[in-house]
């Protein structure tokens, strides 16, 4: 196995003049569901980052993204106050020794925000002067030029760079080419930080794996993952499916319908299908978890039903779990059980009433102690703290442990073969 290392192109943090410079840090903070902030993880990662600006002296501005609030469809924002930063500034002023300056710009109720206004100036002046620790911006996708394609972009673009001197980013989890991920850093010294680097690092051991290499991946969508599901599948010895990607292969594999699942993403899962003829990579969960309904797990309204029992059905209800059962077959104890490196990204069931498969995958996992064992995904690390907390924390400490804060960054990464072709990062290598 290579070892991991800094691609040497790559600027960071540490390279920066940071003493009494107003740094634009892009930070993941995409942890608010409903108003509230569903795990903090993904806030605590950055702090690393955040302390070294301060202690170098340099002043902070944050920006991450929350939700969708741009309607794909019709490209209206909707500036939802449940998608507000509000929750993550007041756990930051709790766990770090700064008090923040919340910023608000007018909002189009169509378009949302227009522009990063003059309206900051006052907050830059008491940053510059030391009298507030940081500047936090409102959610970027509330910015009208955030994932526009226009000159409305490039204009967001250099509105940000117009308010620092240096921009870092530190957000691993955003790997899409948006305006705060990767134009901005064309106009200002941009820089890697602190837990952007470590993810980097930590990715050859996806990339470049010990084997045998298990993966075990889920999702609530098909079409959106097909790309770096079918590279992940070259990559590995074996893979383990759950959720609807699940769903989506079995009923490619068996020609039968399985509420939720649409004919199209059946039809996009022929590839993998037949990529798995020939190598048969992929292990079946012979037990799942059948549901007439979406609204809970009513009494009477649900059952276990086995793989080679439906086939002749030809028609199933919404399928919301796997059954335990199915992760103490042999061939799937002994495949998890004497893997070498283990890349987690999934949540077994439609939370949170439909858990057991995935807290008995993560205990099965646990039990391998020879294992690298690699979580990637805020939903991922969230049910694995909140079904098996011991298991979790004793991860936080261990070397044979790491939490990626973006398992859908890992996942690209792994279809363009290298971190350093996801286009924000390439905007951080090349020429300043």
């Amino acid at each position: 196995m290579k070892k991991s290392g800094l691609d040497p192109r790559l600027r960071l943090i540490q390279q920066a003049e940071i003493k009494d410079k107003i740094v634009l840090v892009r930070v993941d903070h995409n942890v608010i569901k409903k108003g509230r902030i569903k795990d903090p993880y993904r806030i605590d990662a950055t702090f690393g980052t955040l302390n070294f600006i301060i202690e170098k002296g340099g002043k902070p501005i944050l920006l991450t993204h929350v939700g969708r609030p741009r309607d794909s469809k019709t490209g209206k924002i909707e500036c939802r106050q449940e998608e507000s930063v509000g929750p993550i500034i007041e756990y930051i002023e709790q766990k770090l020794p700064v008090n923040v300056d919340a910023q608000e710009f007018p909002i189009d109720s169509e378009n949302g925000i227009m522009h990063l206004d003059k309206s900051i100036s006052p907050a830059l002046e008491r940053l510059k002067q030391g009298n507030t620790g940081m500047i936090y911006l409102p959610n970027s996708r509330w910015f009208y030029g955030e994932q526009i394609i226009g000159p409305e972009r490039d204009i967001f673009a250099r509105e940000l760079a117009e308010i620092a001197d240096i921009y870092v980013n530190d957000a691993f989890g955003s790997y899409r080419a948006h305006a705060s991920t990767y134009d901005v850093a064309r106009h200002l010294p941009s820089f890697a930080g602190l837990l952007l680097q470590k993810e980097i690092e930590n990715l050859h051991r996806v990339l470049d794996p010990e084997r045998p290499f298990v993966a075990v991946v889920a999702g609530a969508k098909y079409d959106t993952k097909i790309g770096p599901l079918n590279a992940l599948y070259r990559k590995v010895d074996h893979l383990i499916l759950g959720g609807l990607m699940y769903n989506t292969f079995v009923s490619a594999k068996y020609g039968i319908t399985i509420a939720g699942v649409s004919k199209e993403d059946r039809n996009l899962a022929m590839e993998l299908l037949e990529l798995d003829k020939k190598d048969n990579k992929i292990l079946e969960a012979r037990y799942l978890v059948e549901s007439d309904t979406l609204e809970g797990k009513i009494e009477g309204r649900y059952r276990t039903v086995e793989v080679g029992d439906f086939i002749e059905k030809k028609e199933l209800k919404y399928m919301l779990d796997i059954d335990p059962k199915s992760l103490e077959r042999p061939e799937v104890k002994d495949v998890i059980g004497s893997a070498k490196t283990i890349f987690v990204n999934a949540v077994m069931g439609l939370m949170p009433h439909f858990y057991e498969g995935s807290r008995a995958l993560y205990r099965l996992i646990a039990e391998n102690v020879s294992a690298m064992k690699l979580f990637g995904g805020g939903d991922t690390i969230q049910e694995l703290k909140d079904l098996c907390p011991e298991i979790y924390m004793s991860g936080l400490d261990s070397q044979d442990t790491y939490y990626f804060t973006g398992g859908g960054s890992v996942l690209a990464a792994i279809e363009k073969e290298s971190p350093y072709r996801l286009e924000p990062i390439e905007a951080l290598m090349e020429k300043a």
